[in-house]
């Protein structure tokens, strides 16, 4: 709750500090004192605009400070805790406006900005923010009542995980299904090419292995020839060179005990008739292997063949790409199955989580118009003690396509005047009727939404009498577990304060000031008397303020 309001430099306010009870709060004075710019202020630090016209002195800064008891407060603690700023008891939030106009906004002394400023607010003030009476009109806001009333706080939670979790999965179940289309567009030739490269059965290197050994088929008479003629000339000749190499391995052994250096060479010549040999032998082994066929060939050409045209088919020089290539077809052939199965799967997940979601929006919607009932009966009986006797609410449920609230579309319906014609709040409604049905929607719904501090900016406007008494008797009962700062022109509201505050404009050197006043009881009565007769009550007026503040 607001605890303490700080104002310095702010239009006609030169220094202000106003102390609030817990409960009501009337502020009274007379037209032009001041009473709009003390809520003016306010707005500052609710994260409203501000520019330097709303300077008094233009060479100082404007500041508006607001106190909050915050204990017990989720909704705050949970704010400064997600925003890394410090939890007190007390907190302190400050607007500052600069002599050239920017301003800056701080939470216990932090620096935020406005968008930070205006969060915390919704959970501070009730000041043109969360419930405005432009918003009784408004959709979300109908729905909120509605299922405030209805108790479907647990219930709305889990169904908007639930609803969440369904749009999400239907969004990957959409995406799934342009990748399929996708596929499936190029499914059939990637098929076909890999059916040709499989079909081939290409191994490693078999291309390049192939064109080797094509060569060494089309060249086998040559190379046996070569082979075989080499062979005869180192083993089988009439003087073969190996045996030459032995005899004369044989001669120079004679002469080796004459110089020591032949020793040396004639193990080198001994070596090289060895060496020589086994080249012949291998020769001959060679030789054996080779051999000229014709259906080899053909079978290698044709091979080979069926091998270049799959290169040059998808512009490649090697087996070892070609191979890469039906790997590469196989996983987009292997991914297509995949997105089908993914999707039977993500089909599956989104009917069962759209079952759920139905399920549970029917429980929300039974509550929904369980709660219809009773909450038109109270609110019309109420509207009838605030002067509207031929005024009534009704509340039309419609069923839609499933959103983030469940299947329900809520209107609340108004008729004034007992014509049995009800239309939709926003276009019937006068700003006087808004203003007092929000009061009555407020005085019921108060604990279930856990509203912060009440403002109420004039809501006594075009009543009177015995329904402005009603008004006060409603403020005055919702004050009782809720904090209340309103403004009135009726002495009937400003007989049930708590605490009563006047408003008026004072001379302070050369200038005209706005300054406040916490009345006490005999100020009070005067103040309301005048608020009954004028400047200058009357005996009468005096003894019906005495009676009213009594009661």
């Amino acid at each position: 709750m607001l605890s303490k309001l700080h104002i310095q430099n702010y239009a006609i306010i030169d220094d202000l500090a106003i102390d609030f009870s817990n409960n009501l709060n009337i502020i009274t004075g007379e037209t032009g004192a001041g009473k709009s710019i003390l809520m003016g202020a306010l707005g500052l630090i609710l994260g409203d605009r501000a520019d330097s016209s709303v300077l008094q002195q233009k060479e100082k800064k404007c500041v508006v400070e607001g106190y909050f008891s915050s204990e017990n407060k989720t909704a705050v603690k949970q704010f400064l805790l997600a925003n890394d700023l410090d939890a007190e008891d007390e907190l302190v939030v400050r607007r500052e406006i600069a002599v050239n106009g920017k301003s800056r906004a701080f939470i216990n002394d932090t620096p935020v900005n406005v968008n930070q400023l205006k969060a915390l607010s919704a959970a501070l003030v009730d000041l043109h923010q969360q419930f405005d009476t432009l918003e009784l009109g408004d959709a979300d806001f109908q729905r909120e009542v509605l299922d405030a009333l209805a108790g479907n706080g647990k219930q709305l939670l889990e169904y908007t995980a639930l609803f969440n979790q369904y749009t999400k999965t239907k969004k990957e179940l959409h995406v799934l299904q342009l990748q399929q289309t996708a596929a499936n567009t190029s499914f059939d030739y990637n098929k076909f090419l890999f059916d040709e490269l499989e079909e081939a059965s290409f191994k490693e290197n078999e291309l390049e292995e192939l064109d080797a050994e094509l060569k060494l088929l089309s060249n086998a008479e040559n190379i046996k020839q070569q082979l075989g003629s080499i062979y005869f000339e180192l083993k089988e000749s009439e003087q073969p060179i190996v045996q030459q190499l032995k005899s004369l391995h044989n001669r120079l052994h004679a002469v080796e005990p004459y110089h020591t250096a032949v020793e040396g060479l004639n193990k080198r010549l001994l070596s090289t008739q060895i060496e020589l040999k086994d080249i012949a032998d291998e020769l001959e082994q060679i030789n054996d292997t080779v051999n000229y066929s014709a259906e080899r060939i053909q079978e290698v050409s044709d091979r080979i063949s069926t091998g270049y045209k799959l290169l040059k088919k998808h512009a490649v020089n090697t087996t070892s790409e070609l191979i890469a290539i039906k790997e590469g077809l196989q996983q987009k052939l292997n991914d297509v199955l995949n997105i089908s199965e993914a999707i039977a799967q993500k089909e599956k997940l989104t009917q069962q989580l759209l079952q759920q979601c139905e399920q549970l929006a029917k429980s929300i919607a039974a509550n929904r118009n369980k709660a219809i009932k009773p909450f038109t009966e109270k609110v019309n009986a109420l509207l009838k003690q605030v002067g509207m006797p031929n005024a009534q609410i009704k509340i039309e449920i419609t069923t839609v396509e499933l959103n983030q609230f469940g299947s329900d579309a809520i209107e609340f319906l108004f008729d004034a005047n007992k014509s049995n014609r009800f239309e939709p709040l926003r276009k019937v409604a006068s700003g006087g009727e808004l203003s007092r049905l929000m009061l009555c929607i407020k005085s019921l719904v108060a604990q279930k939404l856990q509203l912060p501090t009440l403002i109420f900016d004039e809501i006594d406007t075009g009543i009177s009498g015995e329904a402005a008494k009603q008004v006060g008797n409603i403020m005055k009962e919702l004050s009782q577990g809720h904090q209340l700062i309103a403004i009135t022109h009726q002495p009937q509201i400003a007989a049930k304060a708590n605490a009563h505050y006047f408003v008026y404009k004072a001379i302070k050197g050369d200038k005209i000031i706005t300054s406040v006043k916490l009345l006490n009881n005999d100020e009070r009565i005067t103040a309301i008397a005048q608020m009954l007769s004028g400047e200058k009550p009357t005996a009468a007026a005096l003894q019906n303020a005495r009676e009213m503040v009594g009661n």
